[in-house]
């Protein structure tokens, strides 16, 4: 049993005893020697600063009842939860390469440490762990760092922005609302001073933010919600339909465990599975479809199943 196992054991018997504690009673529980445990007596003395004293009259260890109830610190984890922090610490250090990893170091030092000392290996989570980001577009510390600074600390935030859809860069004031990790890349949904309304910004599109003194004026959560999440995708707004997919038995094997909206609908029939969600804008929804191939059909509405079928006659004139 690692020194580890061995404190939460000690600890477990003095907090739960009405009487000291003898000394047989750690070893056996243990199973180490006389000297082991009262080695480990002075390291949660010295180190956790546990009120372990001897009791002579009884002939037995115990926490000293003039004390304040003790309880291990609450960074020593077992070796499972210490696994677990450093895997969150890994999934985000994907996520966004920087984002904490010089404020994480030395917590990331002691960990490594703890689980030293239960007598597991550390380094197993960078090996065995790690996320492959597909078609990310990382956004660079200089524009991540502010945008999420002023996000957190309620403040305004002025960029430039220059949009996919137009031609050229624009200056924007804006109150940041939330930061959003879709499929890799970061937005930020933010309430643009000109357009008087919630707006998404790829944070690879903005260059020059700054963080202003001012407070930003907050939205309710109900309207940041509904706007970030009423519809299928990343495009923002209320729902304008309803759409109804069906897809082979063969695609079902995945998609019936997929979850595409909050408030999808999804029904195995005769003829495949059928899927519905809310959706606000045709263009995510049509290529997510068309990378199914053949194995999907839109059945409704009609204006998206159009939407489809135009991009399938573009791309087969492409090919024939």
């Amino acid at each position: 049993m690692s020194r580890f196992d061995r404190i939460y054991k000690i600890h477990d018997l003095l907090r739960n005893a009405r009487h000291p504690v003898p000394m047989r009673s750690f070893t056996e529980a243990l199973e180490a020697s006389r000297n082991t445990v009262t080695r480990d007596f002075e390291f949660m003395r010295d180190s956790l600063g546990a009120p372990i004293e001897y009791c002579r009259e009884q002939n037995g260890h115990r926490y000293a009842p003039d004390s304040p109830e003790f309880e291990l610190p609450g960074f020593w984890m077992n070796p499972a939860e210490l696994y677990a922090l450093l895997a969150c610490e890994q999934l985000l250090e994907n996520v966004q390469p920087g984002m904490i990893t010089t404020r994480l170091a030395p917590l990331k030092d002691k960990i490594r440490q703890l689980l030293g000392e239960s007598g597991h290996d550390a380094e197993r989570i960078s090996e065995r762990i790690h996320i492959q980001p597909i078609q990310a577009r990382m956004a660079a510390h200089r524009i991540f760092d502010p945008v999420a600074e002023a996000t957190l600390a309620g403040k305004q935030l002025s960029f430039t922005y220059n949009a996919r859809s137009s031609a050229g860069n624009t200056h924007r004031q804006t109150d940041p609302q939330r930061l959003l990790h879709y499929r890799s890349n970061w937005y930020l949904l933010a309430v643009c001073q000109k357009a008087r309304d919630l707006r998404l910004f790829s944070l690879d599109r903005i260059s020059e933010p700054r963080v202003e003194d001012a407070p930003s004026a907050q939205k309710p959560i109900e309207a940041i919600d509904g706007f970030a999440y009423a519809s299928f995708g990343i495009f923002g707004g209320g729902p304008k339909g309803t759409a109804h997919l069906r897809f082979s038995s063969h695609a079902a094997e995945w998609v019936a465990d997929e979850t595409w909206h909050p408030d999808q609908v999804g029904e195995h029939r005769a003829d495949g599975y059928h899927l519905k969600m809310p959706y606000s804008d045709d263009r995510e929804l049509a290529m997510e479809v068309l990378r199914y191939g053949p194995e999907v059909e839109v059945l409704g509405p009609e204006e998206l199943r159009q939407e489809v079928a135009l991009r399938i006659r573009k791309m087969a004139g492409i090919y024939w």
